[in-house]
Order: structure tokens, then C-alpha cells, then sequence
């Protein structure tokens, strides 16, 4: 996790971008957690070390680190787009109870792009792909709900 986090801060260097220690304290945030959060939950997690910092601080820090492309904006119609640090392509599996998301590779689909451009004519740009149940977690609370 130490080498994620520093490559992004060698990326932002080299890009000429300050470091500062809200923008740390957010790739930290964004490096440990796999949980996707959304930015008012990683202000939530910041804000005691930076009582002066406003969460358009954090909104435009995700920006900035998006445009960067190693951050990843993930909007799902809930009204709160969840952020994903981005080290390689992976996809989703999402937790229809309680919203979890959790990352998975499935190298079978790398040639999707492929395809869909000899399909369609279309000069493909990128793919997500997302699969929707229940997680461990909620499919044991089912479970034990029941008995």
C-alpha cells in the first residue's frame, strides 16, 4: 500500500502538482480503504487532522487526482459518486442490500474493446463492467434471519 501511495505522489509530482497534507491525507484514505468511499466519507475520515478543511477541499482534490488518472469517479444514480483508486482495470461486484462494492479481474474480458469495435464500428475508448447480489456479509445476515 506504502508503494501505491507513493507512486501518486510521484505521479502529482511530476506533473508539477504541490504536495500538500490534505491532498496526502486523501490518497491515504484512498489507497487503504477498498470500499469506494464517497467524498464526504473521506472528509469524515480527515477532517479531525484538518479542522480548517471544507469538503469542496476533497471534491476538488478527487477532481484533480480523476483528471490525473489514478483516481476513478464511479456515479450509480444514488446521488453520491463513490471514488476508486486506480492502479489497473478491474471490475465490480456490488452488493445490492447494503451497497458494498468489492474489485475483481476477469482477463477473459480484455479483448472486449477489441470486439466491440470490429462490432460496431466504434472506436472504443474504455469498458466497466459491474455485476449486482449479495455479498458474503449480507448473505449470512439472509440466512441467519431465517432460522
Amino acid at each position: 500500500m506504502v508503494e501505491k501511495l507513493e507512486q501518486a505522489i510521484h505521479a502529482l509530482k511530476h506533473d508539477n502538482v504541490r504536495i500538500t497534507p490534505q491532498r496526502t491525507a486523501i490518497l491515504e484514505v484512498l489507497v487503504h480503504q477498498h470500499t469506494h468511499p464517497t467524498a464526504e466519507e473521506i472528509y469524515r475520515a480527515i477532517a479531525p487532522n484538518f479542522p480548517g478543511m471544507s469538503v469542496a477541499t476533497v471534491y476538488n482534490n478527487l477532481r484533480l487526482f480523476s483528471q490525473l488518472g489514478f483516481v476513478t469517479e464511479m456515479k450509480y444514480g444514488d446521488g453520491a459518486s463513490r471514488f476508486d483508486f486506480t492502479t489497473s482495470p478491474h471490475y465490480h461486484a456490488i452488493c445490492t442490500q447494503c451497497g458494498k462494492i468489492t474489485d475483481f479481474k476477469y482477463p477473459q474480458l480484455d479483448d472486449v474493446e477489441i470486439a466491440a469495435s470490429k462490432l460496431t464500428g466504434y472506436t472504443i475508448q474504455e469498458h466497466r463492467l459491474e455485476v449486482y447480489g449479495l455479498c458474503p456479509d449480507c448473505q449470512k445476515a439472509s440466512v441467519g434471519g431465517i432460522e
